[in-house]
This record gives C-alpha cells, structure tokens and sequence, in this order.
C-alpha cells in the first residue's frame, strides 16, 4: 500500500486506547501486540489476543500491492464475523528462505484480479482494502503478515493466544523484515 509520510502508530493494547475515527484514516496496528479486550468475536474463543501481523489503515478501496516477486499460493473467503473476509496469500523467495505473505481484509472484487498460481511482480495489484461488511466487519485496513512454514490454504491465524506467543512469532516473523521500518 501506498502511505502518507506519517501515519500514527497506534497502541491497541489497552481496550481504552484510541482508535481511528473513521474508515478515512491512515493507521499503523503494530506486530507481536497483546489486543486483549479487542477480540470479543466467537472466532477468537476469548482467548487469542496476540497480533502477529502489521495492520495498515486506509480508505476502503485502496490499491495493496505485492512486496516482492512470487506468486499466488491460494485466494478465497474466510466468512466468519471478525475473520479475514477475502485474503490472498502470496509466496515469494526472500534470499534462502521461502516466505508466505498473508494479504487479509480485501474486497471482493480482489479475487476477480487474482488465482492461484498467478505471478506477481513487486508493486503489482494484489487486490484492493474492503469494507466492513466484505473484511470480515472491521473499519478498512489490511492484515500484512508473513509466514515460513507453508499454509494448507489461504489462511493463518492472524491472532494467537497468550501460551503460543513465542511458538507463533518464530513461525510468523515481524513483517518489517519486508515492508521496512514502519514505526
């Protein structure tokens, strides 16, 4: 995604913390935060509240671009309030290592642009940020997270509980390794 030269961090670990005002804002939600209070969905058991991706705020509708080169390893719909909603996982050789990227809360038109098995190119539209009631009912934002063991679909948890933390951040590496430093 394309970003304004600042964007506000924001500190979702605390349930009084502020949040964006609208769907119009630009916000950064950091990787390996504990969001307890934020998962109430049925989803998440009352027990998953770590984040283990980079959340990045925008205006529904905003382009999301592809890292690196690669290709699609699975498209689809993950329907249940407070998921995904449409996600693309891409797969990409970053020096030895083989990384997935989850890209999750896109609209539904994103898996009219891509299949699995397609190319991507560095810059490339993946697909676009959906709305709530196509992104799993979430104001506008992607869900960026990487992962180095390969998914069975195209879905990862984006939100592991407490106890799995430290198993969870090996496997899902903090996303900066590719987008830079964002905070």
């Amino acid at each position: 995604m394309d970003l304004p030269e600042r964007v506000p961090v924001l500190d979702l670990s605390r349930p009084d913390a502020p949040r964006p005002p609208g769907a119009e804002t630009f916000a950064i939600g950091r990787y390996d935060e504990d969001r307890r209070g934020m998962y109430e969905q049925a989803l998440f058991a009352g027990a998953r509240t770590v984040h283990v991706g980079i959340d990045l705020g925008a205006p529904a509708g905003t382009p999301v671009h592809a890292f690196a080169p690669g290709h699609v390893h699975a498209a689809g719909r993950n329907e249940q309030p407070g998921d995904y909603g449409y996600v693309v996982v891409t797969e990409h050789q970053v020096g030895e290592h083989t990384v997935w990227a989850l890209y999750g809360h896109l609209a539904a038109r994103t898996l009219q642009q891509v299949a699995t098995g397609d190319i991507v190119r560095p810059g490339e539209v993946l697909g676009w940020l959906g709305d709530r009631s196509e992104n799993g009912g979430w104001p506008p934002h992607l869900h960026f997270q990487l992962s180095l063991l390969r998914p069975e679909s195209h879905d990862m948890p984006g939100v592991v509980a407490p106890e799995d933390r430290d198993a969870a951040l090996r496997r899902y590496p903090d996303p900066r390794l590719v987008l830079g430093a964002l905070y």
